[in-house]
């Protein structure tokens, strides 16, 4: 009684069967397919093992392998992997480290359960936070302020040294002297600009009285005798004529 062994290989070559006793042990099955079929590789370049990965000792039984009553076992015919210096499990670490490395936290472009994006609920929540601390920034700012001003009238009292002199102190403005001047010029100007104008309406009245034909014209030899009263305004006039001429 044969079993048959099949082996499933890889390209190019095509599935390999072999039929061998049962008390065929694991480690001879390969010499016995190289008989078989001659264009195989050496045994140290291509191994047997169950599909299951696993590689069954050498001395197992062919019967051992799916029992004694199996009349058809399958196999796998894979090549060997030569192994290298070592040190992949530590890339694929430092790899899994950058990677975790990398992640964010940036959810903002999701949506919750009603459909809005968590971005806009960010903003509107942000947005009552600042429009409900605004007495607090407009106190802060007012009192920066005040600060900042007691510092200032520091340092001019510093600067002219007056030592008694306290932040926030009203100064009152006491030149006599300067305030009678000034006094004294408004009231110049505002009797300059009435003369002014008052000699101004008297002369167009006058050349309106000269050029009717009932007037007459006084002798030339008889001399105009100016009244007290029209003496102010003719040297209010005379004083009107000086400033503008300056």
């Amino acid at each position: 009684m044969f079993t048959t062994v099949l082996f499933s290989t890889f390209p190019p070559f095509p599935t390999l069967s072999l039929s061998v006793p049962p008390e065929t042990r694991f480690d001879d099955l390969y010499s016995l397919l190289c008989e078989r079929y001659s264009d195989l590789p050496p045994s140290e370049d291509l191994r047997i093992s169950s599909h299951a990965g696993s590689i069954p000792t050498p001395e197992t039984l062919i019967s051992e392998i799916h029992g004694r009553d199996a009349t058809l076992i399958t196999l796998r015919l894979i090549p060997r992997l030569r192994g290298g210096k070592g040190g992949f499990g530590s890339q694929l670490r430092a790899a899994g480290g950058r990677m975790s490395s990398q992640k964010t936290n940036n959810n903002d472009s999701c949506r919750d359960l009603s459909g809005r994006r968590l971005s806009t609920i960010k903003t509107a929540k942000r947005l009552a936070d600042y429009m409900g601390n605004e007495g607090e920034r407009k106190k802060a700012l007012v009192e920066a302020k005040k600060a900042k001003l007691e510092v200032l009238e520091k340092k001019i009292a510093a600067a002219s040294g007056d030592t008694e002199a306290v932040a926030g102190r009203k100064h009152r403005f006491d030149d006599t002297e300067y305030l009678e001047e000034s006094r004294e010029i408004v009231d110049n100007v505002k009797s300059a600009v009435s003369a002014g104008l008052m000699k101004k309406k008297k002369k167009v009245k006058t050349n309106h009285t000269s050029s009717s034909p009932e007037s007459s014209t006084p002798p030339k030899d008889t001399p105009t005798m100016e009244s007290p009263a029209t003496a102010p305004i003719a040297v209010a006039t005379a004083a009107a004529v000086g400033v503008a001429s300056a």
